[in-house]
């Protein structure tokens, strides 16, 4: 009998553990379906580029067919292994715009407004420029500068510039708006992940037990109260029991899941799968969405500063094993996507709506085609995407993945700012800072340049960046989930803290705003002690 279990280990199930474990008198169970975050492609931070092919770090889910990508699956990369997605993603710090929590609290989620999530992302920060107004100097989430920034992604910067806008030297800071290097979670030249940043140094506990390579099934229930849950673990099936309550730190795509494997969710739906209902909540697996992506690839042989598969590029990653090993330095440092932006799709926009990641390689099929040469890549997502989609399940065997639908581009406005957005990524793209490269764009999107032959484009080449929410939406209506103190509504014991809570979408990356909410849920739980 354990006081919490909390379920999966990514960016809130590491914070969850830890800060709960502070109190010596509380025993707190953490399970996670992956392995112990052993390989080095989790600690260097250039090992992202094998990831995607990385199935046993990886869900490597698919979407379920959408119209609005002419019919194909979308990618669904999870992190499965200690540190969930924080262990597998592109490392990039980003909190969003205020205006994204002000926005949840108006939705009658008394306690989420800036002013009162901006301390929690401070607690959770050691920023390498130091604390301030803005950001925190002495938590367990490093972050950082890039430590040897690549000339493409410099060279991006100055042509964000040469096209009107300005330079951002912290997007987390006073404005969102501009061109500039992104801030990573890196300490010391290697990746810091939740669980590296939260667990690492406190698995020694002994009120702290972490079991990994173990599936949760369902939670159990006793009526409508959460008493353990059961797992898999080695192809044998257990049960864990607990006092105080279960924590659902899956993920947008598989808590709504676990939910509705464990009898709540859409009554009609569980039925159908042959589940009894123990509480029927209609909003379990609503809400879906995410930031629809579409990327531009400019190819050049002269791109020799870009990751590459030439001779050249293979000189330059040898000389890169040897600075990442003998010092965290070069560019094995790198992200990736080290640059980007926030910009507007057009002038009237109050604020940015387009977020761009440029990446210094040649990026195609997330990663998991291998193409020669040298090149960059930039992408550019919509951050306030109007289409909602669902989750829900394919079988009642947690075993079998989900089936997933973003619906992306279901809403027209959402296909409309993309097409101003591939507009906007342009004009940066061509300016002199990087066309005078000599690259050139991609046959794929090259011959798209009337708005009709973009969306086609988009359609036939969009996918995500990777940041679904919303599928366990938290607010006070007949379709949310959970209520402001993230407790599953009608339901004892039994919270959801993750990416699925979300209301609405922030305006940039989920990692950080997916720690923020652990470590305010943290407090929440701690005070009802």
């Amino acid at each position: 009998m354990r006081d919490y279990v909390v379920i999966g280990s990514g960016s809130a199930g590491s914070v969850l553990a830890a800060r709960l474990s502070e109190d010596p008198t509380v025993s707190v169970t953490l399970l996670e379906a992956g392995d112990e975050d052993k390989s080095v492609l989790i600690h260097c931070p250039a090992g992202l580029a094998l990831m995607a092919k990385q199935t046993a770090l990886n869900w490597a889910m698919e979407t379920v067919a959408q119209s609005g990508l002419n019919g194909r699956k979308g990618y669904q990369p999870r992190g499965k292994v200690l540190g969930g997605s924080s262990s597998i993603n592109a490392m990039i710090y980003a909190r969003g715009q205020p205006a994204d929590y002000e926005y949840w609290s108006a939705q009658g989620n008394t306690g989420w407004g800036w002013i009162d999530v901006l301390p929690y992302f401070q607690k959770a920060e050691c920023n390498s420029k130091g604390a301030d107004a803005w950001h925190g100097g002495s938590g367990p989430l490093h972050v950082s500068d890039l430590r040897d920034p690549n000339p493409l992604a410099q060279a991006f910067v100055q042509a964000g510039v040469q096209a009107g806008h300005v330079h951002n030297l912290d997007f987390n800071g006073p404005s969102q708006e501009g061109v500039g290097l992104y801030q990573v979670t890196h300490h010391n030249g290697e990746r810091c992940s939740a669980a590296k940043a939260y667990l690492t140094l406190v698995r020694n506990r002994p009120n702290l037990q972490v079991i990994t390579s173990a599936q949760v099934l369902r939670v159990l229930m006793e009526g409508r109260k959460a008493v353990g849950v059961e797992y898999v673990q080695g192809g044998k099936v257990q049960q864990l029991s607990c006092s105080r309550e279960v924590l659902l730190c899956a993920g947008a795509l598989q808590s709504p899941q676990l939910l509705m494997l464990s009898g709540i969710g859409p009554a009609d739906h569980l039925q159908r799968q042959g589940i009894n209902v123990v509480h029927n909540l209609p909003g379990v697996g609503e809400h879906l969405h995410d930031h629809p992506d579409v990327m531009q690839v400019v190819s050049g042989a002269q791109l020799t500063d870009s990751f590459g598969i030439s001779l050249t590029g293979l000189k330059n990653v040898c000389k890169g094993v040897e600075q990442w090993r003998n010092g965290r330095r070069g560019m094995l440092t790198s992200n990736f996507a080290e640059a980007g932006g926030f910009i507007r799709s057009q002038s009237q926009e109050g604020m940015p709506d387009l977020q761009l990641h440029f990446v210094v390689g040649k990026l195609l099929d997330h990663g998991r085609k291998t193409v020669l040469g040298h090149g960059y890549s930039c992408h550019v997502c919509i951050l306030q995407p109007k289409s909602r989609g669902r989750v829900r399940l394919a079988s009642n065997d947690a075993r079998t993945m989900p089936l997933i639908d973003p619906a992306f581009f279901a809403e027209p406005d959402d296909m409309q700012r993309m097409v101003r957005g591939v507009h906007r990524m342009r004009e940066i793209l061509n300016q002199p800072a990087l066309a005078s490269l000599g690259g050139k764009e991609l046959a794929h999107s090259a011959r798209a340049r009337s708005d009709a032959e973009i969306e086609q484009f988009i359609r036939n080449y969009g996918d995500t960046i990777y940041h679904p929410v919303g599928s366990c939406r938290m607010g006070p209506g007949p379709l949310d989930v959970v209520d402001a103190q993230l407790r599953v509504h009608g339901v004892q014991g039994l919270r959801v803290v993750d990416a699925s809570i979300m209301p609405r979408i922030v305006s940039g990356n989920t990692n950080a705003p997916t720690i923020m909410i652990a470590e305010k849920a943290a407090d929440l739980i701690k005070s009802q002690l």
